[in-house]
C-alpha cells in the first residue's frame, strides 16, 4: 500500500496492499479498494464506494458523489466499480438515489474516457468503452461490450443493448438493440455491427442469421410483434438471436428503428 503525504483517507476505508493513493486525493469513509488499483492525483472519491483490482483513475475524476437528483434524500447508497476498469480524466460516477438497488455500477475491463458522466442507479456491464463527454442519465442499462462515441447524451431508463455501437453526436431516446449501430440527434438503427462482432469473435454463420433477424425485424414492414413472430418460425433460435428478441420483447421506452 502507498498512500502519499498529502492524500486524506476517511475512517473505516479498506486499502489492499499494492494499491496506490497518489497526491492530493481524496477518499471517504467506508470505502473499499483492491490490490493493485492506483489513484494517480487530484482524485476525489466520496462515501460507500467500492473499486475493484488493477483499475487506473486519472486526474480530476470524481467517484461515489450525490446523484443529481431532486428525490434523493440523503439516505446511504454507493457505487460499484469491477476490476481493470480505466476511468480517465475529470469524468464523474454518482452513487444511486431513490428508486433501484442502492447502487450505481460499473462492470470490469471498462474504458471510461474523459469527461464522461455516469449517473446515479446506472449499471454498466462489463467491457464498455465509452467516449470523451458521454452521458449517461440515471438508471441507465449499458450492456456488456457496448461501446458509445463522444459526446453522446443517453436519456434516462434507456437501454444500450450489448456489442452494439452508438455513433458520437447522438442523443439515444430508445433502447438500441444489442448487436446493432445507432446514431443521429434522435437516433436511429444504421444496420448490424458486423465489424464489431467479428471483432469480437463472432462467427460469419453467426452474424448472417443476426443479419436475416435484422432484416425482418427493422427492414421488412411489420409491426415488431409480427417480425418477432417471423423470426421465431423461420430462423434458428441461436443464443444471440435470443438475446435480441428477449430484448426487445422487454423494451419500456421503445426501440431505436431504421430510417
Amino acid at each position: 500500500m502507498q498512500i502519499h503525504p498529502t492524500a486524506i483517507v476517511g475512517s473505516d476505508t479498506e486499502i489492499a496492499e499494492e494499491a496506490v493513493i497518489g497526491p492530493f486525493c481524496i477518499v471517504g469513509n467506508a470505502v473499499k479498494i483492491a490490490k493493485g488499483t492506483r489513484l494517480i492525483s487530484n482524485i476525489v472519491i466520496d462515501d460507500n464506494t467500492e473499486i475493484g483490482a488493477n483499475c487506473t483513475i486519472h486526474p480530476f475524476a470524481g467517484i461515489g458523489f450525490p446523484p443529481q437528483d431532486l428525490k434523493y434524500d440523503g439516505r446511504k447508497t454507493g457505487v460499484r466499480i469491477g476490476s481493470d476498469t480505466i476511468i480517465r480524466e475529470y469524468s464523474t460516477v454518482h452513487r444511486a438515489s431513490v428508486g433501484g438497488d442502492g447502487l450505481t455500477e460499473i462492470g470490469s475491463n471498462c474504458f471510461i474516457m474523459a469527461y464522461v458522466h455516469i449517473a446515479h442507479d446506472c449499471k454498466v456491464g462489463n467491457h464498455v468503452v465509452m467516449a470523451n463527454a458521454a452521458t449517461l442519465a440515471g438508471h441507465v442499462i449499458v450492456e456488456e461490450h457496448a461501446v458509445i462515441g463522444g459526446i453522446v447524451a443517453v436519456h434516462q431508463f434507456t437501454r444500450i443493448g450489448a456489442y452494439s455501437m452508438v455513433g458520437g453526436f447522438s442523443g439515444i431516446g430508445q433502447d438500441v438493440p444489442p448487436y446493432t449501430i445507432a446514431s443521429g440527434a434522435r437516433a436511429k438503427l444504421y444496420g448490424l455491427n458486423s465489424i464489431g462482432l467479428k471483432r469480437k469473435g463472432f462467427t460469419d454463420e453467426q452474424i448472417q442469421n443476426l443479419k436475416k433477424a435484422y432484416k425482418i425485424l427493422f427492414r421488412d414492414k411489420h409491426t415488431l410483434k409480427e417480425a418477432i413472430k417471423q423470426v421465431e418460425h423461420e430462423l434458428d433460435m441461436t443464443d444471440e438471436i435470443k438475446v435480441l428478441i428477449e430484448f426487445i420483447s422487454n423494451n419500456k421506452r421503445g426501440i431505436c428503428r431504421k430510417t
